[in-house]
């Protein structure tokens, strides 16, 4: 089947199917991959129908061929739309640019130089230029990838101290409230979020640090996973009072220190016959031993895969 596009000229589309059996991958993958990063078809026929076109196919080679290279999705996605913009009625018969280089090497680079520039900013007291290094970082790799390897490395030393530095609590606490505005401003507000109930995301009474499930938030925000985040700790009582008014689709509860955090808030939360998923997420509950519903995840990574992959697949 083909489109008309001037006179005497049609140009050949193809639907999603044959595109995927093409670049070898399933249906679902163009679809995400349109969704996320605006790499579907230029047009629609009436109903469902999506047709790909030449350009349209040609920016998913360019895609596929950085991921090859070793670039994350998200860098993959910026390139093969920097190559062949949306307007582009054809696709290039080369790339004017070169192919971004491996993600891992790209990573360690781009990390490293802004770790540096945050501490320095930090310990300056220089409150500007670390809300403009983390939005920097934020921007490039994502609120999670900043995390790991940027934000979380820095107030680790932070708090650790820097010998033959004078960062003292003052350093810290500029790098906590800067961090915490940063994560907030990078979280989009969702006015069609694709769970129908929310995910409430709170921490255990005993953990001090509530920027993890900020970024927590952030990540699965950016994924379009609706969340109700409790910032400030809530007692068993009024995070079970939370859980009934609320009826979460899933309870995320974080800890991270020490392994301290009290396994009975989750039977607790659950009262009532609640058929929410529960999820632990943090290294504060490796210790104790958990309900058997309550599902572990250690990390903020693998907590916005899962979550998202239990409540709407992937």
């Amino acid at each position: 089947m083909s489109r008309p596009r001037g006179a005497g000229q049609v140009e050949p589309t193809m639907p999603v199917a044959a595109v995927a059996r093409r670049l070898g991958v399933a249906p679902s993958t163009l679809r995400t991959w349109d969704r996320r990063y605006g790499l579907g078809p230029s047009r629609h026929t009436g109903g469902k129908h999506r047709r790909y076109c030449a350009a349209d196919i040609g920016r998913l080679e360019l895609m596929q061929r950085a991921l090859l290279r070793g670039a994350s999705t998200a860098e993959a996605a910026r390139y093969a739309l920097q190559q062949i913009p949306k307007s582009s009625g054809s696709a290039p018969q080369a790339p004017p640019q070169p192919l971004p280089p491996p993600a891992e090497q790209l990573t360690a680079a781009q990390n490293g130089a802004a770790a540096r520039r945050l501490r320095s900013a930090a310990v300056a007291l220089d409150g500007r230029a670390v809300q403009q290094t983390l939005d920097d970082a934020i921007g490039a790799a994502g609120v999670i990838d900043a995390w790991e390897g940027v934000i979380s490395p820095v107030l680790d030393a932070c708090g650790a101290g820097w010998p033959g530095t004078p960062a003292g609590v003052e350093v810290h606490a500029l790098l906590a409230e800067s961090v915490l505005t940063a994560v907030v401003r990078a979280t989009p507000v969702l006015e069609h979020p694709r769970n129908q109930r929310p995910v409430l995301l709170s921490r255990a009474p005993e953990e001090p640090d509530p920027l993890p499930l900020h970024v927590l938030a952030a990540g699965l925000a950016g994924r379009r996973i609706g969340c109700q985040l409790f910032g400030l700790p809530l007692p068993g009582p009024a995070l079970s009072a939370a859980v009934r008014r609320s009826s979460p689709a899933a309870v995320v509860l974080w800890a991270d220190h020490g392994g301290k955090a009290d396994p009975a808030l989750f039977p607790e939360v659950s009262r009532g016959g609640l058929r929410s998923r529960l999820f632990a997420v943090g290294d504060g509950w490796r210790g104790p031993a958990l309900p058997e519903r309550v599902e572990l995840l250690p990390g903020l990574r693998m907590a916005t895969d899962r979550i998202e992959y239990v409540l709407v697949g992937k």
